[in-house]
C-alpha cells in the first residue's frame, strides 16, 4: 500500500514537472525561517520598530513552496490551483490569529507595566 501511494505521489511529479522532494524540502525548510519571522515580528512591534520587513520575509517564506509549483509547474490542473488558495486563505487567516493574539499579549504586558510604574 505505502509502495503504491509513494509511487502514485512520484509520478505527480513527472505530469506536471514539479519534483516533489523539492516541493517538500521548501515547504519543510520554510517552516523554521516562518517561524523565526514571525517572532522578529513581535519582537520589533514589541520595540516600537516596523514591522514591515518581518511580515514581507514571513509572507514569503509561507508561499515559498506555492510560488516553487506556479513557477514550475506545467498542466497543473485547475483544482490544484483551486486547493492552493484555499490553503493560502486557511494558513493566512490562522496565522493572523496567532499573531493577533501575540501582539494583544505584548500590548497587555505593556499596560500591567504601565499600572505598575
Amino acid at each position: 500500500m505505502w509502495e503504491a501511494f509513494t509511487e502514485w505521489f512520484l509520478s505527480l511529479g513527472k505530469d506536471y514537472g514539479v519534483n516533489p522532494y523539492i516541493f517538500g524540502g521548501i515547504y519543510v525548510g520554510a517552516i523554521p525561517l516562518f517561524s523565526l519571522c514571525i517572532a522578529w515580528l513581535v519582537r520589533n512591534y514589541r520595540k516600537g520598530k516596523s514591522i514591515v520587513f518581518p511580515a514581507f520575509a514571513a509572507t514569503f517564506f509561507f508561499l515559498s513552496a506555492y510560488i516553487y509549483l506556479i513557477i514550475v509547474g506545467m498542466n497543473v490542473p485547475i483544482w490544484v490551483y483551486i486547493a492552493v488558495v484555499a490553503l493560502v486563505i486557511f494558513g493566512a487567516y490562522s496565522t493572523l490569529k496567532k499573531v493577533r493574539r501575540q501582539i494583544s499579549e505584548v500590548d497587555a504586558e505593556k499596560a500591567d507595566q504601565g499600572e505598575s510604574s
